[in-house]
Formats: C-alpha cells, sequence, structure tokens
C-alpha cells in the first residue's frame, strides 16, 4: 500500500474526527504545529512487526521535540484482526519495559475495528479509538501529565466523548471514518 496514503488517511482522521470533534483536546496544538512523527510498516508477522515498532521509538525519542512532539506507527497490512491487534499489545508493554522507557513514552493503540471490552460492537463509543489503519501513537509521558494537568477535568473527556459519539450515532461515525480514506 502507498505509504502516502496511509499516511494522508490518518491526517485527515486526526484532524477531521480526532481534533473537529475535539475527542483529545490535546491534540489541536500539535496538528496545528505540524508536530506529528508518522511512519509506516507493512509487516504482517509479529517479529517484523517487534522490529518496526522499535525502530520507530528509537526515531521518535531522537527527533527534536520542535520537529515531532507526538508519533505514530500506522500498520499498512499488519494486525487487521482486532483480536491479534490486543495479543500483540501486550507485547508493546513489554517492548516498553524492557527498553526502559515505561513512564517516558506512553503507547495507545487505535484499530479500524476497536472495541470496548464493555461494549457492544455497535456502540458508537468504540469510535473514540477506531481509526483508518491499526496504529501505534506514541505519547511523551511527561507531555501528557502537563497537559493532564493543565485540563480542567480529564476525568470528564472520556465521558464527554462517549456521550457526543452515542448522541451521533454509529451510521455518522461509520461515515465519518469512512470519509478519511
Amino acid at each position: 500500500m502507498d505509504e502516502a496514503l496511509v499516511i494522508n488517511a490518518t491526517t485527515r482522521w486526526i484532524k477531521e474526527v480526532v481534533v473537529a470533534m475535539n475527542l483529545c483536546p490535546f491534540a489541536a496544538p500539535v496538528v496545528e504545529q505540524e508536530k506529528i512523527y508518522y511512519t509506516v510498516s507493512d509487516a504482517t508477522d509479529d517479529k517484523s512487526l517487534y522490529l518496526d515498532l522499535i525502530s520507530a521509538l528509537d526515531r521518535f525519542q531522537l527527533m527534536d521535540r520542535d520537529e515531532a512532539a507526538t508519533g505514530f506507527l500506522i500498520l499498512s497490512k499488519g494486525l487487521s484482526d482486532f483480536a491479534d491487534f490486543n495479543d500483540f499489545f501486550d507485547l508493546v508493554e513489554q517492548i516498553l519495559d524492557e527498553s526502559g522507557l515505561h513512564g517516558v513514552i506512553q503507547i495507545v493503540g487505535f484499530h479500524p475495528d476497536y472495541r470496548f471490552a464493555d461494549c457492544d460492537e455497535t456502540d458508537p463509543a468504540n469510535y473514540t479509538n477506531r481509526s483508518p489503519y491499526p496504529m501505534f501513537h506514541l505519547i511523551l509521558e511527561d507531555d501528557l501529565e502537563a497537559a493532564v494537568a493543565a485540563h480542567p477535568d480529564p476525568a470528564g473527556i472520556p465521558r464527554r466523548n462517549i456521550r457526543l459519539l452515542r448522541e451521533l450515532g454509529l451510521v455518522e461515525m461509520q461515515r465519518r471514518l469512512a470519509a478519511c480514506q
């Protein structure tokens, strides 16, 4: 798959869903300043995905914060099954621990078929973590802690998002995500 198409779909999703709907109140400044590091993996096996994640983490850590304040490893072919994605995410936590990055970088998963354990598959609330492609969001813990500390109600963000997405409904959220492709 063409890397530029994958990055463009992801960028549209971040701008037109995440930022436009204010799903993450911390995203807009980073998007406006174009401080997002994108890398695409076409790996399909766990070993190659593991190596691509290690490489993305290494490159992200070495980048100047004026260049990239956050990053995404986007999987153009791998982990298309959500159960496989979840299984791999256990390895993601292990990578952070083994590399000494636990507490330095947080990794959040997004997937086209994301489903919270306590939600029905058709619950629009799942769209808080649904994306055009499976991906790992690389977040600097210090930046996240500062943003959370400056927000008036960080604990209310998930409740607000769930309420908003359920009000908009499944069909509208499906349309918005599909429009990013």
